[in-house]
């Protein structure tokens, strides 16, 4: 199987999306969608973007390597009654066979893409399946950044076998150099390419530590750090440094329940 596939169908990303849901909605207010708009949303999960978009009048195809996430996501549509507006398929955004070229008018990808491997191939795919005139806007965490999800990355890091030989971080995907030069090797100027930081909320309704162990039995990068912890015998270790990591970013005021901040990259490419 397809190790990205496999990791990503390992746990229940649905179980942590409900905490992302807000931002989700805000950050596609934000994106220029027009009722009758043909929208791709790459990575999409179970549609925290998806839908919303969907809502606003927008044609989505949401296309996610995760079986059980697809499935989940069509289930949504449903009891949101978006009809034809909203579909997912199981696809990868390195290789969108049988998704024609130019169009889409918008390609949105939310901490997704960024996931996939060979990242040349899924600018390149951005690109192609972009009808001249649209854009593409990603949303990539920074490698580096001191917030939450960043952290979480790199705390598991130090717990898991080193990457294979020829692996690309997906945190790549928020330095705006390798951003420039994936995009300039499929011929998008560097001028057409616009980048600031944003921020992304999770609101979860249960105490730092209850999210945190969300994380441990849902989330595929996590639970593969727990796996290779348990073989060292420090699986305690690492449950104890996220559960930290979460109390100490904790910004809610009240008992039982967490609102984290996360600094993300936003980059939005304008397709010629």
């Amino acid at each position: 199987m397809n190790a990205n596939k496999a990791l990503w169908e390992l746990g229940d990303f649905t179980r942590i999306a409900e905490a992302m849901r807000e931002s989700g909605e805000d950050f596609v207010r934000h994106a220029g969608i027009e009722p009758g708009m043909q929208v791709l949303d790459l990575g999409c999960g179970d549609g925290t973007t998806a839908i919303p978009a969907a809502k606003l009048g927008a044609r989505v195809t949401g296309v996610d390597i995760a079986a059980n996430l697809v499935a989940a996501g069509n289930r949504r549509a449903a009891q949101a009654a978006l009809g034809a507006n909203c579909v997912f398929l199981e696809g990868d955004a390195s290789d969108l066979r049988g998704i024609e070229n130019k169009s889409f008018d918008l390609v949105l990808s939310v901490f997704g893409a960024m996931f996939a491997p060979r990242p040349f191939d899924v600018a390149r795919e951005m690109v192609r399946v972009t009808r001249p005139g649209g854009r593409i806007v990603m949303g990539n965490w920074i490698p580096g950044d001191p917030t939450l999800v960043a952290q979480i990355l790199k705390t598991c890091s130090a717990y898991t076998p080193p990457p294979p030989e020829g692996f690309v971080s997906p945190m790549t995907w928020g330095s705006t150099p390798h951003i420039l030069e994936r995009f300039a090797a499929v011929g998008i100027a560097d001028e057409a390419i616009r980048w600031e930081r944003d921020t992304w909320v999770f609101d979860y309704k249960g105490a730092p530590e209850e999210f945190a162990d969300l994380f441990r039995q849902f989330y595929g990068p996590t639970i593969k750090a727990f796996e290779a912890a348990a073989q060292q015998g420090r699986a305690d270790d690492l449950r104890r440094e996220l559960a930290q990591l979460f109390a100490s970013q904790n910004q809610s005021q009240y008992p039982n329940t967490t609102l984290v901040s996360a600094t993300f990259l936003k980059v939005t490419v304008d397709v010629g």
